[in-house]
């Protein structure tokens, strides 16, 4: 059974930083583009960064570039999301994906459930 587990999510001060980190016992762990997604109370989710096998390529939305580094570690089945200069609109549940495809473009086969990260201003 595979699962995504999240952590490191929680309350912090605008400007702060928090780091999510997902641990996966995906067995296919280093042959899945890594992602993490974000819902807003209200809203749909939206992708917020993805990186591929390799580690070599990543991508960030528009809104996150800049402030957030996406990460992984193949050893430890592990991907991170560095976030930095948080604002209150980044204020979400987070979750981690895995995906055989790229996933900006292709929805996950899995995912996490969920770590609230809050942004007060």
């Amino acid at each position: 059974q595979v699962q995504l587990v999240e952590s490191g999510g929680g309350l912090v001060q605008a400007g702060g930083s928090l780091r999510l980190s997902c641990a996966a016992s995906l067995r296919t762990f280093s042959t899945n583009h890594m992602a993490w997604f974000r819902q807003a109370p209200g809203k749909e989710r939206q992708f917020v960064s993805s990186i591929s096998v390799s580690g070599g390529t990543t991508y960030y939305a528009d809104s996150v570039k800049g402030r957030f580094t996406i990460s992984r570690d193949n050893v430890q089945k592990t991907v991170y999301l560095q976030m930095n200069s948080l604002k209150p609109e980044d204020t979400a549940v987070y979750y981690c994906a895995a995906a055989v495809l790229n996933p900006m473009t292709n929805t996950p086969r899995y995912w996490g459930q969920g770590i609230q990260v809050t942004v007060s201003s």
